[in-house]
């Protein structure tokens, strides 16, 4: 299997180093003709106004929204699960719109807020995990269809509806990779 991971701004490098010691072939993807090379795609962390500009520039938009609705997995990370959203509280920017959350960009704070912390997910076992939460998001209301993975007291940090998964942490900043695992295993079905 080959997994993409949009490379147009963000911490993309650290996904495609994470899915490398999986064993998975990962792609940096700028364009549509790479996009089709991919089984998978990771949206990474950076600035999801940018990045959302960035795939009506670069054409990417549409063949995305092609991908998801032909089953493509998808998983977002920091600005990732805020392009994955529904809704994005106080903004109309571009956004793919698979996961229905509604998200609070930027809501643990400014860049100096920045935190570290374990989290419990159940999915990936009794081993904490470490969480590295940078200017992160985190959603505010999930819809019906939304399974809910981790929350820090009422601030939902991982989700998954269907083949997407969305995280308001950066899971490639750390040795463990059993995020990515999960992703590529649970959530895409496929053999890693």
């Amino acid at each position: 299997m080959r997994a993409g991971v949009l490379a147009l701004q963000g911490a993309f490098r650290e996904h495609l180093w994470a899915l490398e010691r999986l064993g998975v072939k990962g792609i940096p993807v700028r364009k549509p003709a790479e996009l089709a090379l991919c089984d998978a795609l990771v949206i990474p962390g950076g600035e999801s106004t940018t990045i959302g500009r960035l795939l009506k520039v670069c054409g990417l938009m549409e063949p995305l929204l092609e991908r998801a609705r032909a089953g493509m997995p998808f998983f977002g990370t920091c600005a990732g699960m805020v392009l994955l959203a529904r809704e994005i509280e106080g903004s109309a920017q571009p956004r793919l719109g698979l996961v229905d959350i509604v998200v609070r960009r930027n809501a643990f704070g400014r860049q100096v807020d920045s935190f570290e912390t374990d989290l419990i997910i159940p999915a990936l076992g009794e081993e904490p995990f470490r969480g590295v939460f940078i200017r992160a998001p985190y959603a505010v209301r999930v819809g019906p269809g939304v399974d809910v993975l981790c929350s820090l007291g009422e601030k939902v940090v991982l989700a998954r509806q269907g083949k997407n998964l969305a995280a308001a942490f950066h899971p490639e900043l750390t040795a463990d990779l059993r995020l990515h695992r999960y992703f590529l295993t649970v959530v895409g079905g496929f053999k890693v």
